[in-house]
């Protein structure tokens, strides 16, 4: 037991500490959705912009505009390779927005795409990608209302990337936010976990293994409406699980609200076969990206409700309650596993599945 406090206080101190990058140069664990990328923005961004909506470090910002209660939020997409099973970086870009968007609790209007190609890149891929954002805003109800195109020099970038903004309309009176998490509260995600992330790193061919998975790319508004509606003012936030997956989620959750979180392993959903080629790449489906699935706290009391919401919809069938919201101990994610132990799971220092969005 003395251990285990040593342990825990050393990690508590370790956190206090004020934020700073060490490297001098940007590596690609700065992008990895964990404690270098936290570190980056914290060090840097928030440093040098700081002020009340984004030291929340939400998925968006909630703002009001002359009585207009907003939702803003901006995001980039640089994945490799670009078309993969189950969607491309097109569907992909609007999603991820619309997503974003949704976790805000909001109902999303007006995207924008800002495009940078390479110097060679096939026109024909380029009108693909366009063709398949065209289908993922019909399907979404926003519209792609503005944008902007550069062209570098061969060499000088990867093919495409994508960066999209998308502003949307929060027309309930609900406050979500990783800081208005209590103890007692349950934790739901919204289905199986890891499915994009395996995908991607499939779809290169690096690896010499199959598996019969595709992408969960999707638009989250529709369900995140539904839990909202079920769940009402027992909302406390709602997140999408990207980069670092779902433990990095809950990570962020538990620092924010200075609370512990307890997972249950047995109760996580991962399909078998996300399972299996995570177990052949060393890497715990905890951290592996969704673009599909989202992760929500919720008030004990309107948990049955708010899963019985998830399950409802199409995009969340797999729904599952996997743990709770513990007074102790603050700031930590621990793991109930499968042999009766715990463990903590912390937030990633590297990067095992890069340019994955």
């Amino acid at each position: 037991m003395r251990t285990e406090e040593q342990v825990l206080e050393r990690v508590e101190r370790a956190r206090r500490r004020r934020p700073r990058v060490r490297e001098e140069r940007i590596t690609l664990a700065h992008g990895a959705g964990g404690k270098a990328t936290r570190t980056l923005v914290e060090a840097v961004f928030v440093d040098a912009f700081r002020n009340p909506v984004l030291e929340q470090l939400e998925d968006g910002a909630a703002v009001s505009v002359g009585g207009a209660r907003l939702a803003f939020t901006t995001d980039s997409f640089v994945v490799s390779p670009l078309f993969f099973p189950g969607g491309d970086i097109g569907d992909l870009a609007v999603n991820g927005t619309v997503n974003d968007l949704a976790m805000c609790g909001a109902r999303p209007l007006h995207l924008s795409v800002g495009v940078i190609l390479e110097e060679g890149f096939p026109v024909a891929d380029l009108q693909r990608i366009a063709a398949s954002m065209a289908r993922a805003a019909a399907a979404a109800g926003v519209e792609i209302v503005t944008g902007d195109t550069k062209v570098v020099r061969r060499g000088q970038a990867d093919g495409c990337f994508l960066t999209t903004a998308g502003i949307g309309v929060r027309e309930r009176d609900v406050t979500l936010g990783a800081a208005t998490v209590r103890p007692g509260d349950a934790v739901l995600v919204s289905g199986p976990i890891g499915d994009h992330g395996v995908t991607v790193m499939l779809a290169r061919g690096e690896l010499d293994i199959e598996a019969d998975v595709v992408s969960d790319t999707a638009p989250m508004h529709g369900l995140a409406a539904a839990l909202l509606d079920a769940a009402g003012d027992g909302a406390r936030v709602l997140r999408d699980a990207t980069r670092g997956g779902v433990a990095t989620i809950l990570n962020e959750i538990a620092g924010a609200a200075g609370v512990g979180v307890v997972v249950d392993e047995a109760a996580v959903p991962v399909r078998e076969e996300v399972l299996g080629a995570s177990e052949l790449l060393g890497i715990d489906p905890l951290y592996v990206a969704c673009e599909g699935r989202l992760v929500a706290v919720v008030d004990a009391a309107r948990a049955a409700a708010a899963l019985a919401a998830l399950r409802a919809h199409p995009l969340g069938a797999g729904a599952a309650l996997i743990g709770h919201v513990a007074d102790d101990p603050p700031g930590l994610v621990l793991l109930r596993t499968a042999f009766g132990g715990t463990r903590i799971v912390d937030l990633l220092v590297g990067d095992p599945l890069p340019r994955i969005c």
